[in-house]
């Protein structure tokens, strides 16, 4: 027996008197069924949308960038000899890097819920602001367990960055505008790698200091985010109604936008025992694999680049410099992939290219001899960097995109993304320094992970496309996830008008 849609899913749309979205040509309008249903004059919504960009992407792209710069500097630090200036040896390093994922996987969820109920404009800069400031003490390590310590808080206040971010762009954008607003933004983490080593390349040349070359990274990148954390506390808008800088014809237009197709409900209280809902289901689960699968091959990149490309027989300075144009690159296709998955409105398919061509750049730089065959090795490490990070952007968008409720996409964002940080537990261990300078185990076992990660995309894809030919089937229509409004979808998949976007 077919089952139809409630009522409220009707074609023809309600006339909503003095909407700000009843404006222009039938041509230029768009119709939603849902309980708001409007139609709505399609050059508002752009114009709603470009502000939106103009004023949000630069001010979060910069925060990432000093976020990523705090994390990953400490790559850049070794090789100025960090290590011999505080005596640490052998597996104290692999040690001191593993501690920072310890607290970003056991504070990400409760700081979720904190920036959830405070506001990520709010508590994100905040977060930003401490971090900074112990990038700043990590100047004065003195050794072996103070280098820990600074780590370890670290990893704290860094736990909930890219989640809460995560997070905040969803109430301001639909769900195929996702991806690509994620993109730009996490292109700074590319660009942050890129500028770490170009910055280290000029302070590493600096002479008669009385301060280390690391001393002085960790002076100027800390000062850095602890002015910008300022700034941004100021700047970023708390919600779209709250965007003074929008009209009051845009603001309804912003609302009514997020509320068809992004959250089932704008600003939903919290509430605990409905967020955990969204690990019901099997798929919710399986992207939490897929997040530690495509998570080692991104911390491999994120903690040990600089010592891959070293294996290159480059010194401290040149070997900074070399890791400038894979990581730049890095950032491009970034935004390449991830604009085409916009535009495809298609995530999986995308997620498997880019975990594919990084799988091929570490199974090549692991089989040539990097010193002899310097092209093939350095082009090698620009296929690593390819989809290291749009696999981890994609897939956050992914499940993002498949989580109308709020409070259950802060969840789910405030596990998957630890999750992935948490591989680098993984990363840190497998790079041992027995195995250096080529680290050949090492890059084994990241393919390895990468080819895993495919395997379990593509069994997401096909259990997706399985799912929705089959609810299409049991209600003798044809929908997909474009034809049915966010707001009445709050309890997701047990809904039977739900539709996954895959």
């Amino acid at each position: 027996m077919s089952v139809k849609l409630q009522e409220n899913y009707e074609e023809t749309p309600l006339d909503v008197k003095g909407s700000a979205c009843l404006r222009g040509s039938i041509s230029e309008r768009e119709t939603f069924s849902s309980e708001h249903n409007v139609l709505f004059d399609a050059s508002l919504e752009k114009s709603v949308c470009w502000k939106f960009d103009v004023r949000i992407l630069p001010m979060i792209a910069v925060m990432y960038l000093f976020n990523a710069l705090d994390k990953g500097n400490i790559s850049n630090a070794k090789t100025d000899h960090i290590d011999k200036d505080l005596s640490i040896e052998g597996q104290q390093w692999n040690n001191m890097l593993s501690i920072f994922y310890i607290p970003f996987v056991l504070f990400a969820f409760p700081l979720s819920l904190v920036i959830k109920k405070y506001n990520a404009a709010n508590v994100i800069p905040i977060l930003m602001f401490i971090f900074g400031s112990i990038s700043l003490l990590s100047a004065t390590a003195f050794n072996y367990g103070s280098l820990m310590a600074a780590r370890w808080f670290l990893g704290i206040c860094e736990s909930a960055f890219f989640s809460g971010i995560i997070y905040y762009l969803s109430t301001f954008y639909r769900r195929h505008e996702l991806a690509r607003r994620l993109s730009i933004f996490y292109a700074a983490a590319n660009i942050a790698n890129a500028f770490s080593g170009l910055l280290s390349f000029g302070v590493f040349q600096i002479k008669n200091s009385k301060l280390k070359g690391w001393q002085i990274l960790f002076l100027i990148e800390g000062s850095l985010t602890v002015t910008f954390a300022v700034v941004a506390f100021l700047y970023l808008p708390r919600s779209p109604e709250k965007s003074h800088f929008l009209t009051g014809d845009e603001k309804e237009c912003a609302k009514w936008r997020i509320e068809v197709d992004s959250s089932a409900k704008s600003e939903e209280r919290i509430s605990f025992t409905d967020a955990v809902k969204v690990f019901k289901h099997p798929i919710a689960i399986a992207w939490m694999v897929q997040e530690i699968l495509i998570g080692v091959p991104l911390n491999s990149i994120n903690n040990w680049f600089p010592q891959i490309v070293q294996s290159l027989g480059k010194g401290t300075v040149q070997t900074n410099l070399y890791t400038v144009a894979p990581n730049v690159w890095g950032a491009i296709a970034l935004i390449i992939l991830s604009f085409s998955s916009d535009y495809a409105r298609i995530r999986s398919v995308f997620i498997m290219i880019g975990v594919s061509v990084t799988l091929i750049g570490f199974v090549v730089f692991g089989c040539v001899d990097t010193k002899s065959h310097l092209g093939a090795a350095y082009f090698s490490c620009f296929l690593m960097t390819t989809g290291s990070s749009v696999s981890s952007v994609l897939t956050s968008t992914w499940y993002n995109n498949n989580t109308p409720n709020e409070n259950r996409r802060v969840v789910i964002s405030a596990v998957g993304v630890p999750l992935a940080n948490a591989a680098g537990l993984i990363s840190t261990n497998i790079f041992r320094p027995k195995d250096a300078p080529k680290y050949l185990p090492a890059l084994g076992i990241t393919a390895g992970f990468g080819g895993a990660a495919i395997l379990l995309v593509a069994g997401i894809l096909c259990y997706m496309i399985f799912d929705n030919h089959r609810r299409n089937k049991r209600q003798g229509i044809k929908l997909t996830y474009k034809d049915v409004p966010t707001s009445e979808l709050a309890e997701g998949p047990s809904n039977p008008n739900y539709r996954w976007m895959y």
